[in-house]
This record gives structure tokens, sequence and C-alpha cells, in this order.
């Protein structure tokens, strides 16, 4: 049976404009290939020196104490829930508009997710946080969807109130602000992927957590490395969730561009705004104050489905990779059976899948690109 992922790949490479990236942005990789000689030369592959000077780096780029490199952003959270007793029995309050691995992360752990609707800016709607509230609630799991931090002044005041944990699924929301706080730095834990396409990623997959004390720090390392603490003495049994060192080189590549990745990404992304919000049937994101959005994707709406999927297809022949982030929600997908969700449960997030667009909007992409995408979009929506 074959990965399924080779044959999306070959397929992405038809569009101009792409999500997929990575030959660009990785075009200097013999030059990284070089850097992985000294690692190799010291057969330094696991937990190596590399991997402390990245955890470093992100201390000083977050401003925090306490980051520890994992094998990936899935990992990060599921780690982080364990390392807050967090399992068989328990409720996780979180949001069914989400990338698969949150939810599996809480059932990796052995709790049940309990979902919440989102708003119209794709993020968990706070107001509706405590009535989903039991004595089986331990934690509330909020994603900075697209990173767009979600309102986390509600969500703390709601977490302190009935003594709840928080835990940051901010994986596309490295360097993301609300009122100059990073994004992993408001809850007991914070989240973050370096999977290849995220706007921090490496080659392969790989994420780092924020903790939010040095309780916390200790123990994700004890988990993250099989609860050893030294070659001989196991303290407690964990897993094996460990950044690899040549990763650990090639996120440190990155953390130079980042700032650039960043603000390309932010700028091109108003650009979008400015046009696309004068186009007929086009509904876009109201942007909040005091928050510095990083933009992993750009999503706008459609005013109803069906004119959706025909703008979808319009785009795509026209060689622009407009995809749908994500069709079928997670309380909706096979998995999610199991807990009884049915449609019209959560109305707002299936009304997002139903009539949502991402579109590229990474350090490669030029003002002529923004220029075909929001003539390609007029030319469809203008007269409809």
């Amino acid at each position: 049976m074959k990965n399924y992922l080779p044959k999306q790949y070959l397929k992405d490479k038809k569009f101009d404009l792409k999500h997929n990236y990575l030959s660009e942005q990785f075009s200097n990789y013999k030059s990284i290939l070089k850097k992985f000689e000294k690692v190799i030369l010291n057969n330094d592959f696991t937990l190596g020196k590399k991997v402390d000077e990245f955890e470093k780096k992100i201390s000083k780029l977050l401003s925090t104490k306490y980051v520890v490199a994992v094998g990936s952003g899935t990992d990060a959270i599921m780690l982080s829930l364990k390392a807050l007793n967090i399992g068989e029995g328990d409720e996780v309050i979180t949001t069914p508009y989400t990338f698969y691995a949150t939810i599996g992360a809480i059932v990796t752990a052995g709790a049940k997710p309990v979902f919440v609707d989102v708003k119209y800016d794709y993020n968990i709607n706070p107001d509706l946080i405590e009535k989903k509230i039991t004595k089986k609630t331990k934690a509330i799991l909020v994603v900075h969807w697209s990173g767009r931090i979600c309102e986390m002044d509600k969500i703390s005041k709601i977490a302190k109130r009935h003594s709840l944990h928080i835990v940051e699924d901010a994986c596309h929301a490295i360097t993301a602000t609300y009122k100059k706080t990073f994004a992993g730095k408001f809850g007991d834990f914070g989240c973050f992927s370096l999977h290849p396409l995220k706007n921090l990623n490496i080659w392969g997959d790989g994420g780092f957590l924020v903790a939010k004390n040095k309780k916390y720090y200790e123990k994700i390392k004890l988990l993250r490395n099989h609860g050893l603490i030294n070659r001989n003495t196991n303290k407690i049994f964990g897993y094996n969730s460990r950044l690899d060192t040549l990763q650990a080189v090639v996120a440190i590549e990155l953390l130079k561009k980042l700032k650039f990745i960043t603000n390309s990404r932010i700028n091109n992304s108003k650009y979008l705004d400015k046009y696309l919000k004068k186009i007929n049937n086009v509904i876009t994101k109201e942007r909040r104050e005091n928050l510095n959005e990083v933009f992993h994707l750009y999503e706008f709406r459609v005013i109803n489905k069906k004119l959706r999927d025909k703008l979808l297809k319009t785009l795509i022949k026209n060689k622009i990779d407009a995809k749908v982030h994500y069709p079928v929600p997670m309380h909706l997908q096979p998995a999610s059976k199991i807990y009884g969700y049915k449609k019209g449960d959560f109305p707002i997030t299936e009304m997002l899948a139903d009539t949502s667009i991402s579109l590229p909007v990474h350090e490669f992409i030029r003002t002529k690109h923004l220029n075909k995408i929001i003539n390609v979009i007029k030319n469809k929506l203008d007269d409809k």
C-alpha cells in the first residue's frame, strides 16, 4: 500500500502559485548540507548541541525561559496534556475547526474532546465555553487558527474561574502577538510545529513547546526522552519525541529568515484584504486591534457554498493553488462518530467549512501574483 502524499506533491507541482514553496525556500540547501557534516562527524544525532542551540534561540525570540524541542507539533500538544496529568476520564474543551492533529493529541493522551463552536474569525467562541464545562473538564485547548490569536483575555478569565488549564495550539502562530504577548505564553503550555509548510519549517516533522514554569519544563524534558534523567536512570515512563539534531540545524537556518517570512505574509495578506473586500460576494475577516496576525494561510469566505465551489474550480483552472482548510470539520469526521456529534451541532464551523477558501501568501508571492488572484476572483464573482 503506497503512501498517498507523493501523489499529492506531484499534483501540486502543476500550479504557478503554490502553498508548497520549499524548492525556493531551500534553494540554499547545499550550505545547510555542509553544516550537517559536523553533526555527522561528531555522531551528534539525538538531542545534540544544535537542539540546545535551537531551544536557546527560541527562548530569546519569545522572551521565555522554558523551551523544549520535540518530535512534532502533535507531540507538543499530547505531551502538554500528559504533563498536566490529563488522561482517561477527563475532558478537554476545544474547537471543531482545526487540523486533525489537535484532536488526535487529546485522544492519544486518553482524554475526550468536547467541541465548542467558533466565531466568524475561525477561532473558538469564548462565550460558549462555560456551557460545556463539567466536573470532568480539565483544560481548554485553544487553536490560534492561521496565526490569529484567540480572545485570550476572556478565555483566561474563564479558565481561572473554573480552575482549568490552558494549552495553546500555536502551530500556525509563531511570533503572533496580542497586546504585545506572544502566542504560546498565555497558557500553561504553548505548542508549535516545524512541519515543512509552517512559517518556521524544517525538512520533516518537528516541534517545540513553551512552558509556563520550571516544573512543567522539567516534566516535559522527561516525557520527551523516555523519562530519563541520565543514561541509566528512568525517573518516569515517558515517550520518544525528540527533535533530531539535523532538523535543529535546518530550524536554526530558517530562524535567520523568520522576520522576513513573517513580514512578507503580513504584507501580502493586507494587500489581499484591501482589494478582496471590494469584490461582490466576498467576505474578508475583520481585523482586531492590538493583534499581530502572522498568516499561516490567508482565508476568505464566499457568500454561499455553490459560488465558493465554482470560484475554487476557477482559481485552480488558472493555476492558483486555492484550497479548503478544511471541508469536513472535526465533529463530522469518521473518527469522531464515537462522540455522537451530528451535522448542525456547530453551525458557524460548518458554514465556514462550506464557504471558505485558503490562498498562499508566503514570501515568494509577489504583487503580480496577488493581482492575478484578485483579478480571477473579481472576474468570477463581480457579475454574480
